[in-house]
């Protein structure tokens, strides 16, 4: 599963136009995963894109990097999740 989930990530990236951009897919599924079992199953997809989006926004806007960023995003929507744990 790891080796065709960084192929697809390879691809997408490079047809994204961000395939200098190193995705930690251990985090990204961990973050899903938090989501999808504390709130709701269709809230994983939604939370990694409102992460991936908040930390595109904070990083171009000169706020933080884009690792930084990112690892910001992720702890306030998995604390987020787990607060609201049904």
């Amino acid at each position: 599963m790891t080796e065709t989930l960084e192929r697809w990530s390879a691809s997408l990236a490079r047809e994204l136009d961000i395939a200098d951009f190193e995705v930690d897919i251990d985090a990204v599924l961990a973050l899903a995963g938090v989501a999808a079992h504390a709130v709701l199953r269709p809230a994983a997809p939604l939370t990694t894109y409102l992460v991936g989006y908040a930390a595109g926004r904070a990083a171009a806007l000169g706020e933080a990097s884009g690792e930084e960023a990112t690892a910001r995003a992720s702890e306030i929507a998995a604390a987020l999740a787990r607060s609201l744990e049904r």
